[in-house]
């Protein structure tokens, strides 16, 4: 009877109100699976079960309309997507013929015209860890090239510039194009959630972490975020995992000697150059 009493209890306990249940799964209901009753025609069935059908229904209901709301809202954010899109295709493409307007001026009064200031790195890690000192071991775990032929983008300034004089002979770094930046996230691009590498294969991997607070919601607001260095660079870097590159084809020419060197060589700052090495390595 004590046992009987009990299995009562936790049944009446379990079999809540239909309001109450939809008040638990407010906001999920379109990510749960709703059970299917089946009731043979004519057998009398119990308060109970009747209490748990009509949750089961209020629940299906739920979720239907929280079904159609999502697919609205990803409607809405595709199409706001697509704008954006063309948004920064414009203005990639008047920044351009700005920079060209501006060569061509200077030439026509004889002048010099001086290109601006990069303001984004790629560097790459060109050598293992046999035979590596203590402190650029360090650095190079600070800046996330742990492994051989790892690349991460990185803001210019001082405190990086300074730490990837530390580290100069093992890495070769420059200034990759609108070009580099989309093919490398498109092809090579992982995400970091939960601390797993997840790919990036839908919108919605990036815009689960990043789109309430970041306001990026697709993969070209990510791309436009990371090649414009914009407000949300730290968060929208730190999201991608460090790039897993190939060898290069063809090879590197000399790891001992440094890319500025008479000799030739391939550590140090390669500038634009570093698009023809990524292209081979992509």
């Amino acid at each position: 009877l004590a046992q009987a009493v009990a299995a009562q209890v936790i049944w009446d306990g379990l079999c809540v109100h239909p309001s109450a249940s939809l008040a638990l799964f407010a906001g999920m209901a379109e990510r749960y699976m709703i059970r299917k009753n089946a009731i043979a025609e004519g057998a009398k069935v119990p308060e109970l079960v009747k209490l748990r059908i009509a949750s089961d229904a209020a629940l299906a209901e739920e979720k239907e309309k929280a079904l159609v709301a999502k697919e609205k809202e990803l409607a809405e954010q595709r199409e706001a997507l697509k704008k954006r899109t063309a948004e920064y295709e414009k203005e990639y493409a008047d920044h351009k013929q700005q920079l060209i307007d501006l060569r061509r001026e200077a030439k026509l009064g004889g002048n010099f015209f001086v290109e601006p200031e990069a303001k984004l790195l790629f560097v790459i890690r060109i050598v293992g860890i046999i035979k590596l000192a203590p402190k650029p071991r360090k650095v190079l775990q600070l800046l996330r090239l742990r492994q051989l032929h790892n690349g991460v983008f990185l803001k210019v300034n001082k405190p990086i510039l300074q730490m990837l004089k530390l580290v100069q002979p093992y890495v070769t770094y420059g200034y990759p194009s609108l070009k580099t930046v989309r093919d490398l996230l498109y092809k090579r691009g992982y995400a970091k959630v939960n601390k797993q590498r997840i790919p990036i294969s839908d919108n919605s991997v990036i815009s689960t972490s990043l789109g309430e607070k970041q306001g990026i919601f697709g993969m070209e607001d990510l791309v436009h975020e990371i090649y414009t260095v914009g407000p949300e660079f730290k968060k929208a870097n730190n999201f991608i995992w460090p790039f897993k590159l190939s060898a290069p084809r063809g090879g590197f020419k000399c790891k001992r000697h440094g890319y500025c060197e008479m000799k030739g060589g391939d550590w140090g700052n390669r500038e634009e150059e570093i698009n023809e090495l990524i292209k081979r390595m992509n």
